[in-house]
């Protein structure tokens, strides 16, 4: 089954789907951020299907500004709830293929150091997981 994405919604998959890696990144800012955020955004790279487009496409619609990681979080949250809603009405495959990119991306981006992810890494990997099971 093929969806139909507008340009917003593509912007949305992108904003949660880059911002997610981005907030495991702010979380572990006394770690390795650079390396977190590398390491999931060669996963989110890695993607297949539509979703594997739209995460590739070259654009600069994707805003993840904001002065601390709350604001952050305020983004990239709803955004990973919206993504995952859109995508189960139009295709629950995609959806499917969303969520697994997503969290094969948090996971590649937690294991940016040696060990278990530290406390803060681990519950943003849980805030982010909520994120998607919310819808």
């Amino acid at each position: 089954m093929s969806i139909t994405l507008t340009d917003q919604h593509k912007a949305t998959l992108r904003t949660a789907a880059y911002g997610a890696v981005s907030l495991i990144a702010a979380a572990d800012a006394a770690g390795k951020p650079h390396k977190a955020a590398t390491e999931g955004s060669i996963a989110l790279a890695s993607a297949t299907g539509q979703i594997g487009h739209v995460l590739a496409a070259k654009t600069k619609d994707i805003d993840l500004g904001g002065k601390s990681v709350a604001q952050l979080a305020d983004q990239v949250l709803p955004a990973l709830a919206a993504s995952m809603s859109l995508l189960r009405q139009q295709d629950p495959a995609e959806a499917d293929n969303f969520y697994r990119t997503v969290r094969v991306a948090v996971e590649a981006a937690t294991r940016a150091h040696q060990g278990e992810p530290g406390p803060t890494v681990a519950d943003m990997a849980r805030k982010i997981t909520e994120a998607l099971d919310a819808s």
